[in-house]
């Protein structure tokens, strides 16, 4: 499985940004998917994820009501909309697809990752 991530680019603070994530194969339209970003120095951390099928979204506290994590049904794209932007959303984020139909928040749960696209956050 390949992803293909796009949409990050640099946006000022209370900005919005929308990234998409796209699998190569129909096989991770039976998994779930999930967002991660890493800053530098330090380690990958959980953004968000959402099931299979499109539904139990889950996030992390500091992107809650911010974020809006989406796909169809059995679909192998997955969207992040980032709205009202914080310097501190500075990172590299990276799509996976999980081993499981439904992910949360380990990555240990997820087994094929994009490769990253930048989200600068100016203040």
């Amino acid at each position: 499985v390949q992803l293909q991530a796009s949409g990050g680019g640099l946006v000022q603070a209370g900005g919005s940004l929308r990234l998409s994530c796209a699998a190569s194969r129909r096989t991770s339209s039976n998994n779930g998917m999930g967002w991660f970003r890493q800053s530098p120095g330090k380690e990958r951390e959980f953004v968000a994820s959402i099931g299979w099928d499109g539904d139990r979204a889950v996030y992390a506290d500091d992107v809650q009501g911010r974020f809006a994590i989406s796909r169809t049904k059995g679909s192998s794209t997955v969207y992040l909309q980032m709205n009202s932007l914080k310097p501190e959303d500075t990172a590299v984020y990276y799509c996976a697809v999980s081993r499981f139909a439904y992910s949360g928040r380990s990555l240990s749960n997820y087994n094929y990752w994009g490769q990253g696209t930048l989200v600068t956050v100016s203040s």
